[in-house]
């Protein structure tokens, strides 16, 4: 039986990594959690929480240090939710990732092949083409930042080590427009101000730049001023877009839309294909890295010339018109219907016109083309964090195509689906990661699934 309790003090060797970048040790049979201890280190840990389910502690001294850990570049860290990285060299991390892979196939998806490597980012810093700060009153007006680990308290920051320079000048700009003016930011607890979020999106390959501005209610005569602070901040931008956002929770982008000024698109080339992107539409944040993902994924899918590919969850079309280059048909399908009306721009804009798209969610798409009588010979699938439901899943084993991509930015969900898949008649042949994420926990991950048959 465990003695552990709260405020025990114990010196202890980190022989692990959690899911969370956390180091593990372990006491009396039982895993303990310490937050940025890196495994082959010796240090002295209090105890603060135990559950029937998990031993949390933190580091009180370090005794032994790891000859991979780091000083970190970002004063923040630790303190903002966003990184959990910067404490390990670069080759660490990745060492990590490949790691949180690697034991989620075995633990939760019971796989015995493992992912084979991992694909370092060229870059760990201003990676981002995509920024977000929050907003909320403060003693002094409104201020910007980042929400303090597993809360919603707001951590004032400038800057940030792996955002684009842009994104903090349009959240400085609307800031110190706003306090000039006595408009207040948004408040989550009563629901009264005005301003959420500043959302910025910088193409990589083009000059392209949109800013857009999260509020509970618009600027009223005060929208042009605001529009022209904007344009002498950050002349870079192309478009302004205003999202009224009404709801009460954490939804960042909801409710309408509109364009102050410029453009609301922005357009930017990933593997030498043009793309239109509307603020509500998912596009990779990490470009350099989402080619080198997609291009993996269609070795995965198409490694000679098909006749049918489908495309689940497909936003903007990325995917869907890089398997338009080895397919003679692919159907992509999305259930954001602005995502949808940019991937049938983007496949016009591109001149391909093998593709098609449709709106619903990935087991009504997966069932329409079953009713249409279509037998694709692929289906890629890149679901957001919390994986396919079952029905899903079900669905695209319903089609019976000979391969299935998945690209994954849970690794627990993925190996989630994969089990369930498995029980389909489906194994998996292969396994890649890709850090898409560098400095966080995050990590992506494609894997090849195939028909099992006996023999081979």
């Amino acid at each position: 039986m465990s003695t552990l309790k709260k405020n025990d003090i114990y010196t202890v060797s980190i022989d692990g990594y959690g899911s969370q970048a956390q180091g593990v040790c372990h006491i009396d049979g039982r895993a303990v959690f310490v937050p940025r201890a890196l495994p082959g280190e010796r240090c002295e840990i209090k105890i603060l929480k135990v559950s029937n389910t998990a031993v949390y502690a933190k580091g009180e001294k370090l005794l032994l240090p790891s000859p991979q850990r780091r000083d970190s570049d970002c004063p923040w860290f630790g303190i903002c939710g966003g990184c959990d990285c910067w404490h390990m060299s670069y080759e660490e991390e990745l060492r990590f990732k490949l790691q949180r892979v690697n034991d989620a196939l075995e633990r939760i998806g019971k796989q015995s092949l493992k992912a084979g490597g991992i694909i370092g980012s060229d870059s760990v810093y201003r990676y981002r083409n995509k920024g977000i700060f929050a907003f909320a009153p403060g003693a002094e007006g409104a201020g910007f930042g980042f929400y303090r680990e597993r809360s919603h308290q707001l951590i004032p920051i400038d800057h940030c080590l792996i955002q684009n320079e842009l994104s903090e000048r349009c959240a400085a700009a609307v800031a110190g427009f706003i306090n000039s003016r006595g408009i207040p930011a948004y408040d989550e607890e009563t629901g009264k101000g005005t301003v959420r979020h500043v959302f910025c999106r910088r193409a990589v390959n083009t000059g392209d730049a949109v800013v857009c501005i999260v509020a509970a209610r618009g600027f009223g005569g005060c929208t042009q001023e605001l529009v022209e602070e904007l344009r002498r901040a950050c002349p870079e931008l192309t478009g302004i877009v205003l999202n009224i956002n009404k709801t009460r929770g954490n939804t960042v982008l909801s409710g309408d839309f509109y364009t102050l000024w410029g453009r609301a698109d922005m357009e930017d080339i990933l593997c030498s294909l043009h793309f239109s992107i509307s603020p509500q539409a998912f596009f990779q944040i990490n470009p350099p890295q989402a080619q080198r993902l997609y291009e993996l994924a269609l070795d995965y899918a198409c490694p000679e010339k098909v006749g049918l590919a489908f495309d689940l969850y497909c936003g903007a079309g990325t995917i869907s018109l890089c398997l338009a280059r080895r397919a003679d048909k692919v159907i992509g399908a999305e259930i954001v219907p602005e995502a949808v009306a940019n991937a049938a721009a983007n496949a016009a804009a591109n001149g391909v016109s093998n593709v098609e798209f449709i709106c619903g969610d990935a087991g009504e798409a997966a069932g329409e083309l079953e009713s249409r009588g279509l037998r694709p010979e692929v289906v890629v699938v890149d679901p957001p964090r919390k994986g396919m439901d079952e029905k899903a899943v079900a669905a695209v084993a319903a089609m019976a195509p000979e391969r299935i991509v998945y690209v994954s930015c849970g690794p627990a969900t993925l190996a989630r689906d994969i089990l369930r898949f498995n029980a389909f008649g489906y194994e998996l042949r292969s396994a890649t990661a890709v850090d898409m994420f560098p400095r966080t926990c995050h990590v992506e991950t494609v894997v090849l699934l195939s028909r099992h048959e006996p023999g081979k």
